[in-house]
């Protein structure tokens, strides 16, 4: 099994066996992960992004670790350390929690900046370096990070170089009426994370993640995202805009939502589509517009509505 629409579909259907009524999330959570980028899930207490993250680890074969973000967490427990075996008289290195297909890095803004930095190398190039020493993680890779946003006490902010890595960051969001009820009933009959089975192999993940990064873009719709980064940079809102990272994961993010749609071009929409997940979380506002109480989600909104879109190519 190659095909990236069936996997996104097998993935989707285990997940939301457990995660009711949130078929947009779930669906641009699946696109992060064949696009192999980095997924932030925030939002307030109990509304699941802990779950959301552990559906997708157990969806996928391979191996998933859970890294527990707190104050005393150090750098070495996510990276790994060198340790001397005295029997052998030499060094071992002994991988860290990073070392896994899935890692969730739970509350991550409840460990110390320098702890988060840990995670700069391995989430940009998939390697961890210790003692000077090059190690490769297993492939795929995805770092799937939660955080509360309203509670403060005991936690650092995300500096913009981290947020940066992520490909995306995510709202689970409060659920209907009848919604809860379904989780509710969920929960009486025991349906969690820990009843769901691998439905997709590494492998066909991996051919899944390299069947995304083939998808068609034609250079009118690379302009177009090149044009959507480039507009925030001039927003008067906005201190910082978009990197050209930004502009990459943007179309990254497009290539995964195409496939999941079974196409294998994109167009203008899939764009639109992941723009806000996408570049929200890297634009810096201004002191005007934060004390204005300006999101930036409506800014990208704005850039949106500003910025003409090329026609769909005809295929």
């Amino acid at each position: 099994m190659t095909d990236a629409a069936e996997v996104y579909r097998l993935i989707s259907a285990n997940v939301q066996a457990v995660v009711r009524g949130k078929p947009r999330v779930v669906r641009l959570a699946i696109a992060a992960l064949l696009a192999e980028g980095h997924l932030l899930v925030e939002d307030v207490p109990g509304l699941g992004k802990t779950t959301l993250a552990r559906c997708l680890a157990r969806s996928v074969g391979g191996e998933y670790r859970r890294i527990q973000f707190t104050p005393d967490l150090l750098p070495g427990d996510i990276t790994g350390v060198q340790v001397y075996h005295q029997g052998a008289e030499r060094f071992e290195f002994h991988p860290g929690g990073v070392f896994a297909n899935v890692v969730l890095a739970d509350e991550i803004n409840r460990g110390t900046p320098k702890t988060q930095s840990a995670l700069l190398e391995v989430m940009a190039e998939r390697t961890v370096t210790v003692d000077s020493v090059r190690h490769d993680v297993p492939r795929p890779f995805l770092v799937i990070a939660t955080q509360n946003p309203i509670e403060m006490e005991g936690t650092y902010r995300l500096p913009e170089a981290q947020l940066d890595r992520f490909l995306m960051r995510l709202s689970v969001g409060y659920p209907d009426l009848e919604t809860e009820v379904l989780v509710i009933m969920s929960d009486c009959a025991g349906v969690g994370p820990d009843e769901l089975s691998p439905v997709v192999h590494p492998d066909a993940l991996r051919a899944a993640v390299a069947q995304v990064r083939a998808t068609h873009v034609e250079p009118a719709v690379c302009e177009y995202a090149a044009r959507l980064a480039a507009a925030t940079r001039e927003h008067h809102a906005l201190r910082y805009g978009a990197s050209p990272r930004g502009s990459i994961a943007l179309v990254r993010a497009a290539q995964a939502v195409a496939a999941t749609h079974g196409r294998g071009y994109v167009t203008p929409d899939d764009i639109k589509e992941v723009a806000e997940p996408v570049l929200a979380h890297r634009l810096v506002l201004t002191p005007d517009a934060e004390l204005n109480q300006r999101a930036p989600a409506d800014i990208v909104a704005e850039v949106l509505a500003a910025t003409p879109a090329p026609t769909s190519p005809a295929r």
